[in-house]
């Protein structure tokens, strides 16, 4: 590349057959094409390559390569770190490849790289189906899916990895290859939690299931009571029906409707529910022994309502461009100590959008063993996520402090690692941590199939030196 060519002109000059969009910082659309979910994260990319086939995507890796630039590959745009972009580099953008092909009878569907999880739940919900993953519905699949893929089905259906069939992907060398239990199994392994270290995954195949409505919605306590209502929780939960599935919180009621206004930006704690089915009755039961445990609740709102509607519950409160800083951590007990230290950060969110949310690991999760993928956390029985949330850039110091001080101070309870999709740039051994007994064979996968570390910008597995 000459000294005077930027990466976008000498990309429209090298790559006469990419058939997406090639934008630079001197295009019209720049400043759109390079933002992400996180406002948090600002960075100016030397070009944003939006590819709409696996050739585009291999065009768009060799280029990089060729050129020593940082890849970064956006699904979504969701990550909390900002690892889906990059200063100075190239962004493979995936968004345009979201095609999704639904087959009712084999119950599976094939869905492109870059689809959000809302087009995918509407899509399998026409046959009554669904793909278990997230609580976001403009989150992306290949992320989430990628780092292992916690949701409201989770009890049920297993993780987003637990579902996967078979994925294909680009590798650093630009050879198209598909990963599947009878394919490359040492990449299919690995792509299930390794996050992508190994290639940009054009499309996966995953395994469907029968949900269709849900029983859903929250129940809040006044967040004075966060260590009542989570001791009975954490008693309570792990014996519930798979079908029921409920993540704590700590959060504030949103100021819209459906909520009364009364309660409006009232700090609560409290469990988002969702149990599969559309019987009432069945639900108010599985529900029973935890009411019937802890005082009357402020607002009881579980209620019948399509999967695809409970997807998409929390999007009005999280649009893309608000500040955004998580931590995570898993956790194998909850102890009294622990539970206190909960209740003493719920009450003290900074904003009325920060949040904590404690994930289930049980149910389904645990019908593999650890070491059956690259998502080594599987005997643990929480994760822990903590958001401090805002929109104004402002605020930033003050969401940051408290999700950085909280995680800390729950450090002393954590299994050892986080859930990579929640975790922010935190260093070498804080991934390590994260894949624990599974680490040593993802970085021999990764000498095989990425042994220069071109796909570098994630929670990144380092090829073992030559």
């Amino acid at each position: 590349m000459h000294m005077s060519t930027t990466p976008a002109q000498a990309a429209r000059q090298e790559l006469p057959g990419f058939q997406g969009t090639l934008t630079g910082p001197d295009d019209p659309g720049y400043d759109e094409a390079r933002a992400v979910y996180n406002a948090m994260i600002d960075r100016r990319p030397a070009l944003v390559a939006s590819c709409t086939t696996p050739e585009d995507v291999a065009l768009v890796i060799g280029f990089a390569r060729d050129h020593d630039l940082p890849l970064a590959v956006r699904g979504g745009g969701h990550h909390g770190a900002g690892m889906g972009t990059c200063d100075d580099g190239v962004v493979l953008d995936l968004t345009p490849m979201n095609d999704i092909e639904v087959d009712p009878q084999a119950r599976t569907a094939r869905v492109g790289g870059g689809c959000r999880l809302g087009e995918v739940d509407r899509a399998t919900n026409e046959h009554g189906l669904a793909a278990p993953s997230g609580i976001i519905s403009t989150t992306g699949v290949g992320g989430i899916t990628l780092g292992g893929g916690l949701g409201h089905l989770t009890r049920k259906c297993g993780l987003s990895i637990d579902n996967l069939r078979a994925a294909d992907v680009v590798l650093a060398s630009g050879e198209k290859v598909r990963a599947s239990a009878d394919e490359n199994p040492d990449l299919y392994w690995a792509l299930r939690g390794g996050g992508g270290n190994f290639g940009v995954v054009t499309s996966f195949l995953f395994g469907l299931h029968d949900v269709n409505t849900v029983v859903a919605g929250p129940t809040f306590w006044p967040v004075d009571m966060g260590a009542e209502v989570l001791t009975a929780y954490r008693d309570f939960l792990p014996h519930a029906p798979r079908e029921l599935g409920g993540f704590f919180l700590f959060a504030s009621v949103p100021p819209a409707p459906p909520f009364p206004e009364e309660l409006h930006l009232r700090k609560v704690c409290g469990v988002m529910w969702c149990r599969i089915g559309d019987d009432t009755d069945a639900a108010a039961r599985d529900m029973a022994p935890l009411l019937d445990a802890l005082p009357e609740p402020l607002l009881h709102g579980p209620a019948p309502m399509p999967h695809p509607a409970l997807q998409s519950a929390f999007d009005g409160v999280y649009p893309p461009g608000d500040q955004w800083y998580w931590r995570a951590g898993f956790i194998d007990a909850l102890p009294a100590e622990a539970i206190d230290l909960h209740a003493k950060f719920g009450a003290e969110m900074p904003t009325w959008k920060s949040t904590m949310h404690m994930y289930p690991i049980d149910g389904a999760v645990h019908d593999h063993a650890p070491t059956d993928t690259a998502w080594s956390y599987r005997s643990s029985g929480w994760s822990a996520v903590y958001a401090g949330v805002d929109p104004d850039p402002a605020n930033a110091d003050l969401v940051r402090q408290w999700s950085v001080d909280y995680s800390d101070a729950l450090q002393p309870y954590s299994a050892g690692g986080g859930y990579v999709n929640m975790m922010m740039d935190e260093g070498q051994e804080r991934v390590r941590a994260s894949y624990g007994d599974n680490y040593a064979r993802l970085a021999q996968v990764k000498a095989a199939y990425d042994p220069g570390n071109l796909f570098r910008l994630n929670q990144n597995i380092r090829p073992p030196q030559a």
